[in-house]
C-alpha cells in the first residue's frame, strides 16, 4: 500500500534537494534515496586533508543567489550563510600591465581596466554591463520555470523591439568571442571574459555562446557567493529543511529499478527495499534515470533512441584541490584583490582554442587552462590555521583519450602541468603546495556519477539547451509513457550550474498535476 501524497526522489543533489524541500513544505509525503554516502551530488564538502573541508564538485556558487530559492525556502534559518566574492573576478599582470580586478562596485571595475586595457575599453565595458546586465536577468528571469515558448517570450517580452526583435535575437545567437570582438579592443580583457564564460562549458566559439559571456554583466548586481564552511553547507542546508518538514532522506542505498505500478511507481534498491509511490522525481544522470526504467521494462526501443540523441560529449576538464601554506602571490596584486574570486589565469583566447581543440581529438591541452578559487581566503573555517586550500579547474581535458591509455596514467603527471600552471602567474607557489587530491574526468564519474566527467551532465551546446534540453520530449521534464515520472538535475533547464530552478519547477509541476487530479470530476457513463 501506499500513502496519497508521497513522492520518492532518487539522488540528492542539490536540484533533487530543492525539489524534495517544495514538496515537503507543501505537505507531501517524501523520500530521497541516495546511493552515495555523502549527500548533495557535486554541490558536497568533505575531508580531503586533515582539517582541510573540500568541495567534491562545484565551489562558487552564481545562480542560486539570483533565483529566490534561497529566501523562499528560508534557508537562513537552517545554517545557510554566503559571502560575497568581492573581487570576484581576478586577472594577473602579463608582466608588462598590471592585472584586471573585476569588483563588484563598476567603477572600481572599470578604473582597473583603464590600467590594465586603456580607457576605450573600460568605457566599453561600463557600456557593456548597462546592456547585458539587464539582458542577463532575463536569461535568469527564463530559469525559473520550464522552458516553454510562451514563458520564454514572457521573459524577454521588452526588451528590445526594434526589427521584430530580429537584431537582438542575432546578438543572443552568435557566439561569445563575436560578442567581446565587438564590444572590447584589448585581447587580454576578452579572454577574461571568454574564460568566465566558457565555465558553462562550451567554448565562445560556438554559436549561442554570448549570454554564457554576457553573464559576466550581472556580477555587478550581485556576486559569486561562498557558502561558509563549504559548497556542501548549501545541501546540508536543504537536508535540515527538508527533515524540518518531516521528509526521509536516506544515504547508501541505490536506486535499480523504476517501473510503473498500477497508478503509481514502485522504486527497488540495491539493497532489496521495495517502495511504492504516487509520483517520482528522478534527480539522477538522465542517462542513469533512462537505465532505470529499461531495468523496469519501460520500452527498450524508445530508451534506445532516446539514449543515442543524447550527447553527453568529450568531457570537460579535471580537478586538483590543494592544502598550502600560504596564497598564491600575484606580482602587482594584493590578497585582497586576487585570493577571494575566480582567478582567471588565461591571457589570450587562442590558449582557449588550443585546449578545446585538443580535447575534441581525444588528447590533453598542449598547456592547460586553470580557473583558481582560493576560498580559505574569504573562509578561514576551511582549513586550519596557517593553511590555506585552493581548488584548480583546468579546462578542458577529455573523458576518454585517444591513444586508449588510462587516465591513472596522466593524472598526476597532468596535476603538475595544472600546478606549474599557477606558478607561471604567481612564481613560488608550486612551493607552497603541502597536500593535493586529484580528480580526473574519470574520478568525477567514479566519484559523483557525472557520466562522461562531464559536470554539466549533457553538453551545453544550443541544441540542448532551454527547449531541446536534453531532448524536444523530455524538456517539460515529464517522461512520456511514463506518468507521474518528473525530471530534475543539470541534465534538465536551464543546465549544469548551481541554480536549484530545475528542482524548484519540478516540483512545481508535480503539485501543479496533483491540484488538476485532485478537482477533476470523474466522467458520467
Amino acid at each position: 500500500m501506499r500513502a496519497a501524497g508521497t513522492t520518492v526522489v532518487v539522488g540528492s543533489g542539490h536540484n533533487a534537494l530543492v525539489a524534495a524541500c517544495y514538496l515537503a513544505r507543501a505537505g507531501q509525503r517524501v523520500t530521497v534515496l541516495e546511493r552515495d554516502e555523502v549527500p548533495g551530488g557535486a554541490v558536497s564538502t568533505v575531508e580531503r586533508f586533515p582539517g582541510h573541508l573540500v568541495d567534491r564538485g562545484s565551489s562558487a556558487h552564481i545562480m542560486i543567489r539570483h533565483s529566490g530559492i534561497i529566501e523562499e525556502l528560508e534557508l537562513a534559518r537552517f545554517g545557510l550563510r554566503y559571502l560575497d566574492c568581492d573581487p570576484w573576478g581576478f586577472t594577473p599582470s602579463d608582466g608588462v600591465r598590471p592585472p584586471i580586478v573585476f569588483h563588484r562596485d563598476l567603477d572600481a571595475t572599470c578604473a582597473s581596466i583603464a590600467a590594465a586595457c586603456g580607457a576605450r575599453d573600460a568605457d566599453a565595458y561600463r557600456r557593456f554591463v548597462a546592456v547585458w546586465g539587464e539582458r542577463s536577468a532575463r536569461v535568469m528571469r527564463s530559469f525559473g520555470g520550464p522552458p516553454t515558448p510562451g514563458r520564454l517570450l514572457r521573459s524577454f517580452w521588452g526588451l528590445d523591439a526594434r526589427d521584430g526583435g530580429s537584431a537582438l535575437s542575432r546578438e543572443f545567437l552568435q557566439t561569445g568571442d563575436a560578442l567581446l570582438d565587438y564590444w572590447f579592443d584589448d585581447e587580454r580583457l576578452k579572454a577574461s571574459l571568454a574564460w568566465f564564460g566558457a565555465q558553462s562549458g562550451p567554448p565562445m566559439s560556438e554559436p549561442g555562446s554570448a549570454p554564457m559571456a554576457g553573464f559576466a554583466a550581472l556580477m555587478h548586481r550581485l556576486p559569486p557567493g561562498r557558502a561558509v564552511g563549504g559548497s556542501g553547507a548549501l545541501s546540508a542546508a536543504l537536508i535540515a529543511r527538508l527533515r524540518a518538514d518531516g521528509g526521509e532522506l536516506h544515504l547508501g542505498d541505490a536506486v535499480t529499478v523504476l517501473r510503473r505500478d498500477g497508478d503509481g511507481w514502485l522504486v527497488r534498491t540495491a539493497s532489496g527495499r521495495e517502495l511504492r509511490a504516487d509520483t517520482v522525481i528522478a534527480g539522477s544522470h538522465i542517462l542513469t534515470t533512462l537505465d532505470l526504467l529499461r531495468a523496469g521494462d519501460f520500452d527498450a526501443g524508445t530508451i534506445d533512441d532516446w539514449q543515442r540523441r543524447i550527447r553527453v560529449g568529450p568531457g570537460i576538464g579535471m580537478v586538483v584541490r590543494v592544502a598550502t601554506d600560504r596564497l598564491p602571490e600575484y606580482p602587482g596584486a594584493s590578497a585582497g584583490e586576487s585570493a577571494r574570486g575566480l582567478q582567471f589565469l588565461v591571457s589570450d583566447r587562442n590558449q582557449l582554442r588550443l585546449a578545446h581543440g585538443a580535447a575534441m581529438g581525444g588528447t590533453l591541452p598542449p598547456r592547460p587552462v586553470v580557473l583558481a578559487m582560493s576560498f580559505s581566503a574569504l573562509d578561514p573555517s576551511i582549513a586550519p590555521p596557517g593553511e590555506h586550500q585552493l581548488s584548480l579547474w583546468a579546462q578542458w581535458h577529455p573523458y576518454a583519450l585517444a591513444d586508449g591509455s588510462d587516465w591513472a596514467a596522466h593524472a598526476e603527471r597532468e596535476a603538475d602541468r595544472v600546478i606549474a600552471e599557477v606558478e607561471r602567474y604567481a612564481p613560488g607557489f608550486a612551493s607552497s603546495v603541502r597536500q593535493r587530491f586529484v580528480q580526473t574526468p574519470v574520478d568525477l564519474e567514479r566519484e559523483m556519477g557525472l557520466r562522461g566527467g562531464n559536470v554539466m551532465h549533457v553538453e551545453m551546446s544550443l541544441d540542448q539547451m532551454m527547449l531541446w534540453r536534453p531532448l524536444p520530449e523530455l524538456s517539460g521534464q515529464r517522461v512520456p509513457g511514463a506518468p507521474g515520472l518528473y525530471l530534475t538535475g543539470a541534465s534538465t533547464h536551464p543546465g549544469g550550474g548551481v541554480s536549484g530552478a530545475s528542482g524548484r519547477s519540478a516540483a512545481r509541476l508535480l503539485l501543479g498535476d496533483r491540484r488538476k487530479r485532485r478537482f477533476t470530476l470523474p466522467r458520467r457513463r
